[in-house]
């Protein structure tokens, strides 16, 4: 993926909140994520000036975390992939990077995380 040949917007630290784990005690409340993405658009939206022609930042925040809270996920992988389909089904992004970073869940561990990248020409896989 050439994404530094492509124009992108980007949502750094975003936090949001999430039942996911796959022990019990994981599971007994919400956990609060930290979501690094970054995500495709298209190089007119730079030109025309409209929000109508890009991805709204915003909008993408608002339905990520709403659907981490209506969502539960043993694996973080699922829930990077499963964001990752939201954003092009929802927000039509030509790629994106989904990082999530569970912190302090390990001791002696600042944070725990996943990584992923996904572009439209992944889905034909």
């Amino acid at each position: 993926m050439a994404q530094n040949k492509m124009d992108k917007i980007f949502l750094h630290g975003m936090k949001a909140d999430t039942l996911i784990g796959v022990y019990d005690w994981e599971r007994e409340r919400m956990q609060t994520l930290i979501l690094d993405l970054d995500i495709g658009v298209p190089k007119t939206s730079a030109l025309s000036d409209n929000i109508e022609d890009t991805v709204h930042y915003g909008d993408v925040c608002e339905a990520v975390r709403r659907s981490m809270k209506e969502q539960q996920f043993l694996l973080l992988e699922a829930l990077a992939e499963h964001i990752a389909e939201l954003v092009f089904e929802d927000f039509n992004a030509l790629w994106i990077r989904v990082r999530i970073t569970k912190p302090g869940i390990l001791p002696n561990v600042r944070e725990v995380g996943v990584e992923i990248e996904r572009s439209r020409s992944d889905e034909d896989d």
